[in-house]
């Protein structure tokens, strides 16, 4: 595609200089030169991918040592665990202690395989208060080690998930499989119909340093084949129906008899997937937990006390204990609702009072009231760091009714998704509003600049704006898929890489010796032979020099080093933006290689920058499979004028992840809780749906 590109953009600059009048002091040999290199770069291109192709065709990659295997699954368990302990820190799931839920192996038999095929004697999980130890070592001694967790809302499914990770990371042997966390709704299994080639093709996305070249070829798909890796599957609940029963079909058909899984879902949903297939999952066992007693719920409450506490906190504690608040009792029988209570009236130490009034009527009256002094709780609790940046504290001052105002768009926005109702993606905001109304706006203001360069510098506004027309043009036509492409991958770490720049180096002087022949053969063909030399050292010389700052350079950034971090928003956010700079710093180093050959040719210094440095320029901007930030900072302004999201959108995202509201899986945020994420949106709905019954002011 890129070699196609290039050689069009040949065609169009001699088409266009060959028909310009001759009195605008632009010689024909220098359009055919720009128009040669620019033709070498991408008939290069496809010949060193060819060669490559040719190379590797002959000598298949070698297998993975099994000391490769055990490095990259050692590499791949911190990860991990780096990536969750700072996850469990900022949700407070250890602060002061675990919450005290009891889970136990459920009571539906239509919801489980025989119990035979799940464990040898009878199923584990009781039903007591056990340790997360208790709870990893009861999931190793199933058979298939196959794990189901189940609930209603809110009642700590993917607490129970995390938690159980870290523990099976924390005690896992080198021959136990790594735990991986991975959120339902990102399998596609129209994409990827079998589970492994999913969970390969997440790992590769979600860990490059699993692609690091010193760890051997396919080492996320050798690890997935080999059964070292085991998927944690979190959220099937949040599937459309058809889609939960596709993927449990879907389960069932590409485990062999090793493979190991945990996965949580609402019960309900599970149960009416189950249903629907006529199946339950091979050889899992199947845990709900139990309801939490008042009397343990207002143990938990009175653990997270301060030491003097507001004076009406002892009377609700008694009333909970007792029961005669029952909508409370039923609220804080959960994880979600405990959490709820702690976050809005125990952390900002305010007036609990309105528990004991509310605890007496609806269920839900109540939870939606939690739900509303979530974020100004929040906010006003954990107030942004003095000083050097803290972790699990924000870096910016946020108003309330903002945070609330900004995470309602984005909630509406994710139930508009049919196909993703759950990931916020900084690069789908483009998505959020029409992007020909930006694209437009670009390609104006980039044809102008470059209309007003070449108008000024060479005296010739009308050839200057044929320029900046043809320029916006391009623009307009090239940017559009920007707005719909994923955010690219860049590793600056030099030490023990700088030896991988040799390939580019390489390929550079076969690109570099191709435009050298070309450039000798084209005098000859127009009749002036004795050019033929300064023909083949110019344009030999521009296409190394182009190839190895436009394409081999960002192919070396683009390769992964086995030190690189798990993926977050914020690391494909600073990634993306990283290729662009080096984009434009590769452009930069051909405008002014072209330059140099301009002057040169004699051309007038005025006219040589300007062609030179543009050219390069809009190169280094257009050429690339990700633009994904240059996307976003194109968006985000019209956003921000509409009240939609800040200008600093990343920044509040961030934020939002550190106060709580939102949490992180892989590049993607999401809403810590689905039920806060349900609740803007159907608040919003709701108000809308009241402002539609208000009489017109024109009425």
């Amino acid at each position: 595609m890129l070699g196609v590109l290039l050689l069009v953009l040949a065609t169009v600059i001699l088409t266009v200089v060959g028909r310009l009048p001759k009195e605008w002091g632009i010689p024909t040999g220098i359009a055919q030169i720009v128009a040669a290199v620019t033709a070498v770069i991408g008939l290069g291109n496809g010949l060193v991918q060819f060669l490559s192709w040719w190379r590797k065709r002959g000598m298949p990659a070698p297998a993975p040592t099994s000391a490769d295997i055990g490095t990259a699954k050692d590499i791949l368990a911190g990860l991990v665990a780096q990536q969750w302990r700072d996850e469990t820190v900022l949700r407070s799931l250890g602060d002061p202690e675990p919450m005290p839920l009891a889970w136990r192996s459920t009571e539906r038999r239509e919801l489980a395989d025989h119990p035979e095929i799940i464990a040898k004697g009878a199923v584990a999980f009781p039903g007591l208060d056990v340790h997360m130890a208790d709870m990893a070592r009861n999931f190793r001694a199933l058979r298939c080690r196959r794990l189901i967790i189940l609930g209603g809302a809110g009642t700590g499914k993917t607490t129970l998930a995390v938690q159980l990770v870290l523990e099976l990371l924390r005690t896992r042997q080198p021959e136990e499989p790594v735990p991986v966390l991975l959120s339902a709704v990102r399998w596609n299994d129209r994409v990827h119909p079998r589970l492994q080639d999913w969970l390969a093709a997440s790992l590769a996305a979600d860990y490059p340093a699993l692609r690091a070249e010193g760890l051997g070829t396919d080492i996320p798909e050798t690890l997935v084949a080999r059964g070292e890796v085991l998927p944690v599957i979190d959220g099937l609940d949040e599937l459309p129906e058809a889609a939960r029963a596709d993927m449990l079909t879907a389960l069932n058909r590409s485990m062999y008899e090793t493979d190991q899984l945990i996965l949580t879902c609402r019960t309900e949903q599970f149960a009416e997937s189950v249903e629907e297939i006529g199946d339950a999952l091979t050889a899992a066992a199947v845990i709900e937990p139990q309801p939490m007693s008042p009397a343990a719920a207002a143990g938990y409450l009175e653990a997270c006390l301060p030491p003097v506490p507001h004076s009406v906190w002892p009377q609700v504690l008694e009333e909970l204990r007792k029961g005669t608040v029952p909508a409370l009792s039923e609220v804080t029988s959960t994880s979600l609702g405990l959490w709820l209570v702690r976050a809005t009236y125990i952390a900002p130490r305010v007036n609990p009072t309105p528990l004991l009034e509310l605890g007496r009527g609806s269920p839900a009256e109540l939870h939606d009231h939690l739900c509303d002094q979530l974020i100004p709780a929040l906010v006003s609790t954990r107030t942004p760091a003095d000083g050097p940046p803290q972790p699990f504290r924000p870096q910016h001052a946020w108003a309330p009714e903002q945070v609330d105002r900004w995470l309602t768009y984005l909630s509406r926005q994710l139930a508009r998704n049919e196909e993703d109702m759950c990931d916020v993606a900084w690069w789908h905001l483009a998505r959020h509003t029409s992007s020909r109304t930006v694209r437009i706006g670009a390609a104006i203001a980039i044809g102008a600049v470059v209309w007003l360069a070449f108008g000024l510098l060479t005296g010739e506004p009308f050839l200057g704006a044929m320029i900046g027309l043809f320029s916006a043009l391009v623009t307009e036509i090239l940017i559009g898929s920007w707005f719909t492409e994923s955010p690219g991958h860049a590793d600056f770490h030099r030490r023990g890489r700088l030896a991988e720049l040799l390939p580019a180096l390489q390929d550079g002087l076969i690109v570099g010796a191709l435009g050298a022949i070309i450039g000798w053969l084209m005098p000859y063909a127009s009749g002036t032979p004795k050019f033929a030399l300064r023909s083949s050292v110019q344009i030999g010389l521009l296409s190394f020099v182009g190839f190895v700052a436009l394409l081999g350079l960002i192919r070396w950034v683009e390769s992964p080093s086995a030190d690189l971090t798990a993926r977050s928003p914020r690391s494909t956010w600073q990634a993306d933006r990283n290729l662009t700079a080096v984009r434009i710093l590769g452009g930069l180093v051909v405008g002014l290689a072209t330059v140099g050959v301009l002057l040169y040719s004699r051309l007038p210094p005025t006219m040589a920058t300007v062609v030179g440095l543009v050219l390069g320029l809009l190169f280094g901007l257009i050429l690339g499979r990700h633009h994904a930030w240059l996307a976003y900072k194109l968006t985000i302004p019209r956003l921000a004028t509409k009240g939609r999201l800040p200008l600093r959108a990343m920044d509040f995202l961030d934020d939002a992840h550190r106060l709580g509201l939102l949490r992180t899986e892989g590049p993607y945020y999401q809403f810590r809780h689905i039920e806060l994420q349900q609740h803007l949106a159907r608040r919003q709905h709701a108000a809308h749906g009241e402002e539609s019954r208000r009489p017109s002011p024109l009425a």
